[in-house]
C-alpha cells in the first residue's frame, strides 16, 4: 500500500509540473518589421500582428507578454521556452515546419526585389549578377537569396534586422534588397526614406514559402495550438479580423 500511495504521490507531482498554465501568453516579436510589429515614437510596440496577438490574449483571458528578439533567433528561442508562441511575420515553410508547430495562416505576402527606380534590375542570377543584396537573417528572403542567386556571382549580405537593410539600402551599400511585398510596400516604399526606391521586376513565385504567414509553436504545445486556431476562426468569422486588417490595409492581407 505504502508504495501504491508513493507512486500515486509522485504521479500527481509530475502532473502538476508538467500542467500548462496558459494565463500568460509569451509572444516572440522582432519589432522591425512595420506595418505588421515596429515601435511607435513612444517606444510602445504597435503593427498588425501586435492587435491580433492582443485580441488572441483577450479572448483567451491571457496576459500578453511581448518578448523582442531578433528574427534570426526566433525558433532557439521558442525552443529554449524564452517565450510560447512567434508572432512576427513567420513564413510557413517545410524546413520550419519540421522543427516547430503552426498555426492557421493568418496573412501572406510575396517575395519582391527593391532597387533605386529605373535601375532595370530583375529578380534574377543573370540581372543581379556582380550585385549586392541585402537581406533579413532567418527569412525565406534569405533562403532563397542564398539558394538562388549566391552561387551566380550575386552577394548576398545578411543583417540582423530590417531597419539595417534598409538604412544600408539607402546609404548606397547595396543595390538591392529582397522582403516581402507588403513589409516593403507599406514599411518601406511609402515612407520618407523609400521614396527614391521601387519594386524590381515582378513577384517571385516560390513554392517553398507559399503557403503564408502563421504564429509558430512548440509541437508538444498542441492545447495552446488548438485554442489560438480556433480563435483565429472566430475572429474571421466575427468580422474582428477584418477591423484589424483595415486598421492598416486598403488591402485583404489575408490573401487567396
Amino acid at each position: 500500500m505504502k508504495k501504491l500511495f508513493f507512486a500515486f504521490v509522485l504521479s500527481s507531482v509530475a502532473i502538476g509540473v508538467h500542467a500548462k498554465d496558459w494565463s500568460a501568453i509569451r509572444f516572440g516579436v522582432d519589432p522591425t518589421y512595420p506595418p505588421f510589429e515596429s515601435k511607435d515614437t513612444s517606444g510602445k510596440l504597435t503593427g498588425f500582428e501586435i492587435d491580433i496577438g492582443n485580441e488572441i490574449c483577450a479572448r483567451l483571458q491571457a496576459k500578453c507578454v511581448w518578448v523582442e528578439n531578433d528574427f534570426d533567433g526566433m525558433i532557439p528561442g521558442l525552443k529554449a521556452r524564452k517565450f510560447d508562441a512567434i508572432l512576427s511575420g513567420m513564413s510557413i515553410t517545410p524546413q520550419r515546419a519540421s522543427q516547430i508547430a503552426f498555426t492557421n495562416k493568418l496573412w501572406n505576402s510575396s517575395l519582391r526585389l527593391v532597387a533605386s527606380k529605373g535601375s532595370k534590375l530583375l529578380p534574377t542570377a543573370d540581372s543581379l549578377k556582380g550585385k549586392t543584396v541585402g537581406v533579413q537573417q532567418g527569412t525565406v528572403g534569405e533562403t532563397y537569396a542564398k539558394g538562388h542567386w549566391a552561387s551566380n556571382g550575386v552577394t548576398v549580405v545578411p543583417y540582423q534586422n530590417q531597419d539595417q537593410v534598409y538604412a544600408d539600402l539607402t546609404v548606397g551599400r547595396l543595390d538591392a534588397l529582397l522582403i516581402g511585398d507588403v513589409q516593403a510596400q507599406i514599411g518601406f516604399l511609402q515612407t520618407p526614406r523609400g521614396g527614391s526606391y521601387a519594386f524590381a521586376g515582378d513577384r517571385i513565385v516560390d513554392p517553398t514559402s507559399d503557403k503564408g504567414n502563421a504564429i509558430g509553436l512548440r509541437k508538444e504545445d498542441a492545447d495552446l495550438r488548438e485554442k489560438i486556431n480556433q480563435v483565429i476562426s472566430d475572429m474571421r468569422k466575427d468580422g474582428t479580423y477584418d477591423r484589424i486588417d483595415k486598421k492598416y490595409f486598403k488591402f485583404d492581407v489575408y490573401g487567396s
